[in-house]
């Protein structure tokens, strides 16, 4: 399991709560580039997800959906509950902010999905 209270996930993670989404790709993929399978898939696809909400930010739709995509994909093989994270819900919303995008929705309509570790409180 990964440990959300560590540094660089928890900075992360408070980056991406702030809807500042490239700091947060930032702290994440230190980590990432320590861990090894499953971990890394994993950890790899909320990566993803940070870079898609910059870009969508960012007005860049195209980039936004093909990186949700492929993060859905990564989260596909992974259990309701994987890393510390309810990815179950996750992939949901994911799925919602794509169909949201399908649908022309402006940027700042669309909330980011809730990456919320099983063991924290959402802020």
């Amino acid at each position: 399991m990964l440990d959300w209270s560590s540094a660089p996930l928890s900075e992360g993670l408070a980056c991406y709560r702030r809807a500042q989404f490239f700091e947060a790709h930032e702290h994440w993929e230190l980590v990432w580039l320590t861990l090894n399978e499953p971990e890394k898939s994993f950890l790899q696809a909320l990566v993803q997800v940070t870079a898609a909400m910059h870009h969508l930010h960012k007005g860049n739709n195209v980039g936004a959906a093909s990186l949700l995509r492929r993060s859905l994909k990564r989260l596909s093989q992974c259990a309701s509950e994987f890393g510390g994270i309810n990815v179950e819900p996750l992939r949901h919303e994911l799925t919602s902010v794509l169909e949201a995008i399908g649908g022309r929705a402006h940027p700042g309509e669309i909330i980011p999905p809730n990456i919320q570790p099983t063991d924290a409180q959402p802020e």
